[in-house]
């Protein structure tokens, strides 16, 4: 018996480089996903490793206007434009990344009796529940939609209350995940009590609140040093912040870092904190620090407590004093972060990137067929 192969159209409208966790997660998510052949509709600059996981990556060239009062033309010339690729492209079913972007809409409006998966990424709930025009968007591309792909039943939720519940048995989650056969776990893990080595990877921007984990240090009885990873609009704010708290010698800033830099280095660290406060759809990046053996601190939101569950160390979110104390916990009990070594290695067996694949072609196959 012959496995039928998919034809499959997705794209994320921004320049298609490795720079967020859902440009990675597409990258490993079609890489992964077997019997398919897959068009990627994405910008320039493009980079030629990065884009190894699709049969076809194609640039757009309509000219990005998504707020203000070009975003109507905007879409409209790019759905002329994504209409001419389907036309020649002919796929089996597109994937709409982010639910309620301008792509997704114009995905939408050109699809014809093409059936449309819709995949929020969490930015695209975030901004549906600030703004009504937004919901809007989002309400009709879950109309447009024969399924609704979110990675946790935290975001279903959130999107089903944004569309009315009108769509409820279109969701359906599908967690996501990584590499995991790229992981690597240090051959000797850290013995014995004390200060810890602490890690932060991500957007340095307000809803990750790096800052409570630099505020937090100061409040630690014990000398933690923390690394932080990242770029984003407050990095300024943040060092400043460091330096007026006396933590200039116990805090490191690092830019951005490819993601296989990243990995070779998380097994340096003794535990990896998080610090999101608001909405976070997954948190890919808790995953990859569980992969390598970091014990989490993590801010304690219910997208990620139903990813971690009593794998990490949870703290009040946004909480200094609460994540202050959750660190020295760690750093005093050797055999509890021994445990959490354990529980985190075991909890990141399950969101194998491979299986993310699998069930994502599943559902392709049964909305096609």
């Amino acid at each position: 018996m012959t496995t039928k192969l998919l034809n499959i159209l997705t794209g994320i409208n921004r320049t298609s480089v490795p720079s967020s966790g859902s440009m990675i997660l597409v990258n490993d998510l079609y890489g992964a996903m077997p019997e398919i052949h897959t068009t990627f509709l994405g910008r320039a600059p493009v980079d030629q490793a990065w884009k190894a996981a699709f049969d076809q990556l194609i640039s757009l060239s309509t000219t990005k206007r998504p707020q203000g009062p070009d975003f109507d033309p905007y879409v409209d010339e790019l759905t002329r434009e994504v209409g001419v690729l389907i036309e020649k492209i002919q796929p089996n079913a597109i994937h709409a990344q982010y639910l309620g972007f301008a792509l997704s809409l114009a995905f939408t409006r050109t699809a014809g009796n093409i059936p449309i998966i819709a995949i929020a990424h969490g930015p695209d709930v975030m901004v549906a529940e600030r703004s009504a025009s937004e919901r809007e968007v989002m309400n009709e591309v879950a109309a447009a939609s024969a399924a609704i792909v979110a990675p946790t039943s935290v975001l279903a939720d959130r999107i089903d209350r944004l569309t009315g519940r009108r769509f409820t048995d279109r969701l359906t989650v599908i967690p996501w995940g990584i590499r995991l056969s790229d992981a690597r776990v240090r051959d000797q893990p850290p013995t014995g009590i004390g200060p810890l080595s602490l890690v932060h990877a991500g957007r340095l921007d307000d809803n990750k609140s790096t800052i409570t984990a630099v505020e937090a240090l100061a409040l630690t009885d014990q000398p933690h040093h923390l690394t932080v990873i990242g770029k984003g609009i407050l990095r300024e704010h943040l060092e400043q912040r460091a330096i007026e708290l006396g933590l200039r010698d116990r805090i490191q800033f690092e830019p951005f870092l490819p993601r296989a830099e990243l990995w070779r280095r998380l097994p340096n660290f003794d535990a990896f904190v998080f610090t999101t406060r608001g909405l976070e759809a997954f948190g890919l990046v808790l995953i990859e620090a569980q992969a390598h053996g970091l014990p989490v601190a993590y801010s304690d939101l219910p997208g990620v407590r139903e990813i971690l569950g009593s794998s990490g160390v949870p703290y009040t979110p946004g909480d200094p004093r609460s994540l202050a104390v959750a660190l020295d916990e760690m750093g005093r009990d050797f055999h509890r972060r021994k445990a959490l070594t354990k529980a985190a290695l075991n909890n990141a067996r399950r969101y194998d990137i491979t299986t993310t694949g699998r069930q994502l072609r599943e559902l392709t196959l049964r909305v096609t067929s």
